[in-house]
């Protein structure tokens, strides 16, 4: 379970790990029936005794998240994260990495631990490019891209079904506006996680996806992220066939992950590419999503996969298996920057999800951190500020921390 650690050329300082801090943060105005993690954060601050600090996040339950770092150990298998940390060299991230899935297993292996095991190993990648004054990206090795594609992911709003639609078509003009080349909207209104408790027909479905590809024309990429809406093949495909018209890039998360035959099967029959994998943990989760349930696209998220490098892992294995890689990003600037310094040494992921303040509802995500990107004709140059170059800020920590 070895993962990555940063490639590094010639010297490198010498530090040693001194303490692990954890922000928990709650936006004041969150709304607890609303269907997004974006409301809510953990920050993770990694310490050396050379004065750098690494920051890094994760995409769950943030005080599940801060227990999984900061609870004491009672026994070999079921050790403290930050215990085993302190004292440690951080330029020695796959050594770690592997230190804390092995000393956690009991408890962990998949789910809440391994996601924030994310954030720590996000603050590791910060640190040690600070302290080398490299942008991310330059220490994950291969040959760097020139740029990377963006697209936008569309938010609803209201509970009766014109009211969502209407904000979704607003939304993909607006993503046009600002001179976005692909989006990708959810179209959920039925399903586990339909938006305020909707329950539209499937043809209501179409006539959404119909309405943002009016708005969006001919030209610009639509994915479609329907958040496990059918519980089988059959009962997807039946919809979904209809949607070959609207020219859909891919199909998210359709049918329930841990199902990947029937995945498979939708995957042999779709009109477009069926895509999944952010909620997934390790690259064994992504062995199976790729290898059975036959998926052309694959999307390890940065704060739950288990951090940057394992994200790299499973780009790889998506490399061998001649799939494409489209990351999931859900979170403040934090995860968006680690998101994209992945995309930057990764020639086979097509986009990158990416929200700017603009179409923003989540105030975490307006005001937390400010990543160092410029969209230059829909696309993102590569960032030149050491470690993630995102810029966080602590009065906003301070305000809307918690826990």
């Amino acid at each position: 379970m070895h993962t990555i650690s940063p490639v590094v050329a010639g010297d490198r300082p010498r530090l040693k790990i001194t303490a692990i801090e954890t922000f928990v943060l709650l936006a004041p105005d969150y709304d607890p029936a609303f269907t997004s993690s974006g409301q809510d954060t953990i920050v993770v601050a990694v310490h050396t005794d050379g004065g750098v600090t690494g920051i890094g996040e994760c995409d769950v339950n943030p005080w599940m998240a801060k227990a999984c770092i900061t609870a004491p150990g009672t026994h070999t298998m079921g050790l403290s994260m930050t215990e085993m940390l302190i004292g440690a060299d951080p330029f020695e991230i796959g050594t770690l990495w592997e230190r804390i899935y092995l000393g956690t297993a009991m408890n962990g292996r998949r789910g809440v631990v391994i996601h924030a095991l994310s954030a720590v190993e996000m603050a590791l990648w910060d640190l040690c490019g600070k302290a080398l004054g490299e942008p991310v990206f330059k220490l994950l090795g291969g040959t760097p891209r020139d740029r990377i594609v963006p697209y936008a992911s569309l938010q609803p709003a209201g509970h009766s079904f014109e009211e969502y639609r209407d904000a979704l078509v607003e939304s993909a003009a607006r993503a046009k506006a600002l001179g976005f080349k692909a989006v990708k909207s959810e179209v959920t209104m039925n399903g586990p996680y339909a938006h305020g408790g909707m329950r539209e027909s499937y043809d209501r479905h179409t006539e959404v996806v119909a309405a943002v590809r009016k708005a969006l024309g001919p030209d610009v990429t639509l994915m479609v992220d329907v958040q496990y809406l059918w519980e089988d093949a059959r009962s997807c495909y039946e919809v979904v066939r209809d949607w070959a018209e609207f020219d859909v890039y891919f199909l998210e998360t359709p049918i329930w992950s841990d199902n990947v035959e029937e995945m498979a099967k939708l995957a042999a029959e779709a009109p477009m590419k069926i895509a999944a994998g952010e909620w997934l943990a390790t690259r064994h989760e992504f062995r199976e999503l790729m290898d059975v349930g036959k998926v052309q696209v694959a999307q390890p998220d940065v704060g739950r996969v288990g951090g940057i490098g394992e994200a790299k892992i499973v780009c790889d294995m998506a490399a061998e298996r001649g799939l494409t890689i489209v990351p999931h990003c859900w979170k403040t600037g934090i995860s968006i920057s680690a998101t994209a310094h992945l995309a930057f040494v990764t020639p086979h992921c097509a986009f990158i999800e990416y929200l700017p303040p603009q179409l923003c509802h989540e105030r975490l995500r307006r005001e937390l951190a400010h990543e160092e990107f410029a969209l230059e004709g829909g696309l993102i140059p590569p960032p030149t500020k050491p470690g993630l170059g995102v810029e966080v800020d602590w009065d906003v920590v301070r305000r809307y921390r918690v826990a």
